[in-house]
């Protein structure tokens, strides 16, 4: 993987950081311990490895343990999805229910396009 290729990488993951700690703000306050925890470290540990993939000379493990935590995050945020948690609950429940998948949308896309991304690294990191 290239440099400027890494770099935008590191940016669509800093953006997808940022929505997700806003909209986990957002949690309930009995899940915000709890599943809302769980991404967020989960997300921090992608980025734990993707700077370790860009480190290392030999990246195989790295990125396959790269590729498992995006999946983990992608069926974290989901699960999030599905049990409502990306709406706000002091509005009603037709606008709730469209903030949370408005949110969600917006996740899973940038979750989706780093997933493309790595999916890229770990193919050109096969071709070497």
């Amino acid at each position: 993987m290239s440099t400027r290729a890494e770099a935008r990488l590191d940016r669509r993951y800093l953006q997808l950081v940022k929505l997700l700690n806003i909209y986990l703000n957002h949690f309930p306050k009995c899940e915000r311990h709890g599943l809302a925890l769980r991404i967020r470290t989960t997300a921090y540990e992608m980025y734990d490895l993707m700077i370790e993939a860009q480190k290392r000379y030999q990246k195989k493990t790295t990125l396959t343990n790269l590729d498992i935590k995006h999946e983990q995050l992608r069926m974290q945020v989901r699960l999030a999805h599905e049990l409502g948690y990306f709406g706000q609950p002091q509005r009603s429940s037709e606008a709730a229910q469209g903030l949370n998948v408005k949110r969600y949308l917006t996740l899973s896309a940038l979750i989706d396009e780093i997933g493309r991304m790595i999916g890229g690294w770990i193919a050109a990191s096969k071709d070497k």
